[in-house]
């Protein structure tokens, strides 16, 4: 397993520009940006149950992550790996912590409460840096 560089532990703990890139059925690429967040040793993203990443996810575990510096957008790392858990456990507190983290204000439920949310568990497997 890839140990993550202090600097970018610290990128993945700041409210910093991500962009998940999944594989649709067709081999396409599908990119979203998103709120990212960090276990120590992985990434993690949240999303909502039937979103098209999560099904792609369901069909292809490979993803690649770049993320980029709020403070210097031309610093960034790309991430490459494999979704090696998806789960609904704590999702929606993860989602208010990103919120905060995000807009310093609690989570607004865009979709409406009724929305079930997962967080994506993401073992990186290749990192590279620019910047």
């Amino acid at each position: 397993m890839i140990k993550f560089s202090e600097d970018m532990l610290a990128l993945l703990r700041k409210p910093s520009t991500c962009y998940l890139a999944t594989t649709m059925a067709d081999g396409s690429p599908q990119i979203t940006q998103t709120w990212v967040d960090t276990d120590g040793e992985n990434v993690i993203i949240n999303s909502v149950q039937g979103y098209v990443k999560l099904k792609n996810i369901a069909r292809d575990p490979r993803v690649a992550v770049a993320l980029s510096s709020p403070d210097n957008p031309t610093r960034y790392f790309q991430i490459r790996g494999r979704v090696i858990k998806t789960t609904t456990d704590g999702a929606a507190e993860h989602i208010e912590i990103l919120a905060q983290k995000y807009t310093g204000a609690p989570y607004r439920w865009y979709g409406g409460r009724s929305q079930v949310r997962v967080i994506i568990v993401i073992e990186p497997e290749k990192v590279i840096s620019m910047g």
